[in-house]
């Protein structure tokens, strides 16, 4: 579970372009939400049945020549603590330079597993020249192109024989039951409201350090309650410059995000939405998870208004739109105000994420609203939709509604459905699929 593969290297060698040719088979079927810039550096490989994360290093660094090597560098050893394989990108065209040099020297110390990938072997003729790349002592290069796919089958192959075979570990130790990963950009409070979580009674709680480097599980079995809460806050406190945390507070929460059912996004009431935030919002929109909102400290805001509650809820919503219907719980660790409604409210969406709604219901409540108010119609073509159910057996609940001409229903009908569905049933915090299908 949650594999990490990093790509590294000097600017423009092509390590977006790589990134983008190994990720587009999910591109595809992820909804891009609009977000920073650094959303873009992340997404999912699946190859020959395995997934697995990829990350693009790139973005994380700042383009200045005085801090630029060292920010390279920087990120080099990042990505070689956080990951479990590491793409080591050069330009088969420009051929080794100082920087690759650099890079290498970091690579071949460490022991993780290090595949040179000779890139922009865009002809025939360029492939001859990936020989010079043994100079760098990371063994064979594999020699692509990512700008036309050359060489990536090969290379994905070597990265799954690398990944090695599946964990299984953590299934086995752990029981089936929920799991809730409390995540946020560092500082946030994210150990202080897990510690009063559990505090009282130290004795119900049993850690299990999870099999991933960077996550504790921790079981919490009271008030009825009975459940993991993932933990990624303060494992390694390595991070001194802001874009070390800001990386690492990112790769750390990929790995929570994969394992859980349900997400705690905590957020600091003092400082409000945070461009981090956001990056971490759509990590958990991407991996398809329930959401629940905690408005941390809360007890710092003194001359509190009702009106401000009400601002800064709407604020949220604004900045996760189109998806709004989550709950937001203004809370504080310090003095444990509302905490357990934290974890009731995670509760529900993790039921809310499980719950199936039958045929009949569907179509009973669906199919006269779609008949007053019908998807437009497209070049003269009317678009009728004659049935609706729910797919058993998914990752979060799922709508297949059967029409005459699905490819012509467009998003603003996508979205009118499931409003109609979301205040019906009670769906708050977990994403909804709507599919339509060739009746």
């Amino acid at each position: 579970m949650g594999n990490i593969v990093a790509i590294v290297g000097r600017p423009n060698v092509g390590k977006s372009t790589l990134f983008n040719r190994l990720t587009k088979s999910r591109r595809a079927i992820v909804n891009e939400q609009a977000g920073t810039t650094r959303d873009r550096q992340y997404g999912k490989c699946e190859w020959v049945g395995r997934e697995f994360s990829v990350i693009d290093t790139g973005g994380w660094v700042v383009n200045t020549e005085d801090v630029f090597e060292e920010e390279i560098k920087k990120h080099v050893t990042l990505a070689l603590e956080e990951s479990d394989v590491v793409l080591f990108v050069v330009d088969v065209q420009t051929g080794i330079t100082d920087l690759d040099n650099e890079v290498a020297a970091i690579l071949r110390r460490a022991d993780k597993p290090v595949i040179v990938v000779s890139n922009k072997s865009d002809t025939f003729d360029w492939q001859y020249n990936a020989a010079e790349f043994y100079a760098l002592g990371l063994g064979d290069p594999f020699i692509v192109s990512a700008i036309n796919g050359l060489g990536t089958g090969e290379l994905l192959d070597r990265v799954v024989e690398l990944l090695g075979p599946v964990e299984t570990s953590e299934e086995i130790e752990l029981l089936d039951l929920p799991r809730f990963a409390i995540v946020g950009r560092p500082n946030v409070g994210k150990s202080s409201i897990i510690n009063a979580f559990i505090d009282e009674e130290r004795t119900i709680v049993t850690d299990i350090p999870g099999t991933t480097r960077d996550s504790i599980y921790t079981r919490f079995n009271k008030f009825g309650h009975d459940f993991y809460l993932i933990d990624t806050a303060g494992i390694r406190k390595k991070a001194k410059v802001q874009e070390d945390l800001e990386y690492y507070s990112v790769v750390r929460s990929i790995r929570a995000i994969e394992n859980a059912d349900v997400c705690i996004l905590m957020v600091d009431a003092t400082r409000g939405l945070e461009g981090q935030d956001m990056s971490i919002f759509s990590l958990i929109q991407k991996n398809k998870k329930g959401l629940v909102v905690a408005v941390n400290k809360w007890d710092l805001i003194s001359d509190k208004d009702p009106k401000d509650v009400k601002e800064l809820e709407k604020s949220i919503r604004d900045s996760f739109a189109p998806f709004v219907d989550f709950p937001i719980v203004f809370t504080s660790a310090i003095t444990k105000q509302r905490i357990l409604k934290v974890v009731e409210s995670a509760v529900e969406v993790y039921k809310n994420k499980q719950k199936k709604i039958s045929t009949s219901q569907l179509n009973e409540f669906l199919l006269p609203l779609i008949q007053n108010y019908s998807p437009p119609a497209l070049k003269g073509k009317y678009i009728k939709i004659k049935y609706v159910t729910q797919l058993p057996n998914t990752q979060i609940p799922t709508f297949i509604f059967f029409a005459n001409l699905p490819q012509y229903i467009k998003e603003p009908y996508r979205r009118f459905l499931e409003n109609k569905i979301r205040s019906k049933w009670n769906f708050k915090g977990t994403p909804i699929q709507l599919f339509f299908r060739q009746k």
